[in-house]
């Protein structure tokens, strides 16, 4: 039987979603969880790779079992007391056995939040920018996104990525405030397409930073994506302001 598991995590205090030696990762979190209350070695697949500090709304990931789960709400609980603070599993949904929680997501979206008030209760969860940002060239550069193909300028260097190649189908900024009700005084970008690239979102974020202080034009925002350099994009932003917000797939609702 293979389930669908959606979850959500504070990325604070893990080194990122994949496995790794001496480093604690959400996916060894889980797996731990998972062969305590199965009582067989598993092994679960996400959606994507997130990196250390960076957060999950919405996650989703799969693994096999031989038997069907009687009882989704005991098996829930269990692995929720199992887990820690940090992750808690919202669903288990079963699917068919060639349901796949990476290859089958048809769209990812990703949001990324900025607050203007220096504050002790916010910082594992947004990136304090003390200068007011021109929001208007900003969102005038994200639309440049949309008719975007290759991401090269903001691709991780050395990356074991086949191809560069993502459609963006949202890209732009608001104010927060209704996605984080305790950050008030701030911005947030907002960005789904039908893949990623590594670090791909932080960068893209970093250099419409540049453009909203007025150091990089929408043109040259436009010949940077050209240049196809990721030396030529801005620096990217740091991770405890980024979160994979939601995941879609054709047969989860």
């Amino acid at each position: 039987m293979r389930y669908f598991l959606k979850l959500s995590y504070n990325g604070t205090r893990f080194h990122g979603w994949q496995s790794q030696p001496n480093a604690v990762s959400v996916q060894q979190n889980i797996e731990e969880a998972l062969s305590i209350v199965t009582r067989l070695p598993i092994n679960i697949v996400g959606a994507g790779r997130t990196d250390a500090g960076v957060h999950a709304r919405e996650m989703f990931a799969h693994f096999d079992v031989p038997f069907a789960v009687a009882d989704k709400s005991r098996f829930l609980n269990s692995i929720n007391r199992l887990v820690g603070k940090d992750v808690a599993f919202d669903d288990l949904i079963e699917v068919s056995d060639e349901a796949h929680a990476r290859f089958d997501a048809i769209e990812r979206t990703y949001k990324y939040f900025i607050t203007y008030n220096k504050s002790p209760f916010v910082y594992d969860y947004s990136c304090f920018m003390p200068h007011e940002l021109n929001v208007d060239a900003m969102n005038e550069a994200a639309k440049i996104l949309l008719s975007t193909s290759d991401f090269t300028s903001f691709a991780k260097l050395h990356s074991d990525a086949k191809t560069n190649l993502c459609e963006v189908r949202e890209a732009h900024w608001n104010k927060s405030g209704e996605d984080f009700p305790f950050i008030p005084n701030g911005l947030v970008f907002t960005i789904s397409a039908n893949r990623f690239l590594r670090n791909m979102v932080r960068a893209v974020v970093g250099t419409l930073v540049e453009v909203g202080r007025g150091r990089v034009t929408t043109d040259g925002f436009r010949d940077i994506i050209l240049s196809k350099n990721r030396s030529s994009a801005g620096m990217s932003m740091p991770a405890e302001g980024l979160f994979l917000w939601e995941i879609k797939y054709p047969y989860i609702k």
